[in-house]
């Protein structure tokens, strides 16, 4: 006989009390103009943002208090299941909703998260929406920032106009909170990036190997060779030659293509020999001996002792 089997029931969480007094505490806590708050945004639309506040009404953020960057869109760049933290413009707008403005809100909170991302080093993508004399305009948690020419790029920009509406990688260098000043800088990622890839291509450089470089300057103690790619490397003034020489521009000019071996890569630096190329060379035998020309001997042990008095 078969046996019949009892159904199986999910078990559902059973709310505590503690869940409940926690909702009633949120839904029924006082909420005055001026303060800052928290919500879920729950719908989007062209003309404002509704809120999620955990209370027993929602907010509302009008398109104009969003945000002061030009390039923000309210339905490309906000979605439902954000959290946006906004300033209480109004505790009731007239329509049973708390009016919000999430520009007062970053006036007083994003300066604090500039700061942070200052001392954190961290990068950004910005987006170029101003040009000037001196620079370019960028936002950055809503905030106007400005990139130095200088600072665009790893050498400095003379028009900055191209840059218009490009997006590029920035870092934050100086923020005053007092002068309402935010500066950021492109070249400080730029460099890194550079001498990164330069790191990695020097390590590839192995000692004793031989490379062919240009002399792009000389100095008191040496040369310094170009071997492309960015990289160069330095003939101390005494691996220059076998000779003794004062400096290095009696023997290289500026320009001039040259051999060098590879001594030792060390910290990033390379140190170079044109001398330790020449004794490698195997020496050159000036006068053969013992060897017949047209078939007589012009020269042999034998004579050359017969040539010896004691």
């Amino acid at each position: 006989m078969e046996t019949k089997r009892e159904p199986v029931i999910a078990e559902t969480p059973i709310e505590s009390m503690t869940d409940y007094t926690k909702e009633l505490e949120a839904s029924f806590r006082k909420i005055n103009e001026g303060d800052i708050i928290s919500g879920t945004v729950i719908a989007v639309n062209e003309e404002e943002v509704t809120l999620d506040l955990r209370y027993y009404t929602q907010g509302i953020i009008k398109a104009a208090d969003m945000s002061k960057a030009p390039d923000f869109s309210i339905i490309r760049d906000i979605k439902v299941g954000d959290t946006i933290e906004a300033t209480v413009m109004k505790a009731d707008d007239g329509h049973g909703s708390i009016r919000l403005s999430r520009i007062l809100a970053n006036q007083i909170l994003a300066w604090d998260k500039l700061e942070t991302y200052l001392n954190e080093a961290r990068d950004f993508e910005v987006k170029i929406s101003g040009v000037t004399n001196g620079g370019v305009i960028c936002y950055l948690e809503d905030m106007r920032g400005f990139i130095p020419a200088s600072h665009l790029a790893l050498s400095f920009v003379e028009d900055v106009n191209p840059w218009l509406n490009k997006t590029i990688k920035a870092r934050v260098i100086a923020v005053d909170r007092t002068k309402e000043k935010l500066i950021l800088s492109a070249k400080a990622i730029l460099k890194e990036e550079a001498k990164a890839m330069r790191d990695r291509k020097i390590a590839m450089i192995i000692p004793n190997s031989i490379l062919e470089g240009k002399v792009e300057s000389l100095t008191d103690f040496g040369a310094f060779i170009n071997l492309g790619d960015g990289i160069s490397g330095l003939v101390h003034i005494s691996q220059i030659s076998r000779q003794r020489i004062k400096k290095a521009a009696d023997i290289l000019s500026i320009g001039e293509q040259v051999k060098v071996k590879v001594l030792k890569v060390n910290d990033g630096k390379i140190s170079l020999s044109i001398k330790a190329l020449e004794e490698d060379e195997p020496v050159e035998v000036l006068e053969e001996l013992n060897y017949q020309s047209e078939g007589e001997l012009t020269t042999s042990l034998g004579s050359l002792f017969a040539n010896i008095k004691l």
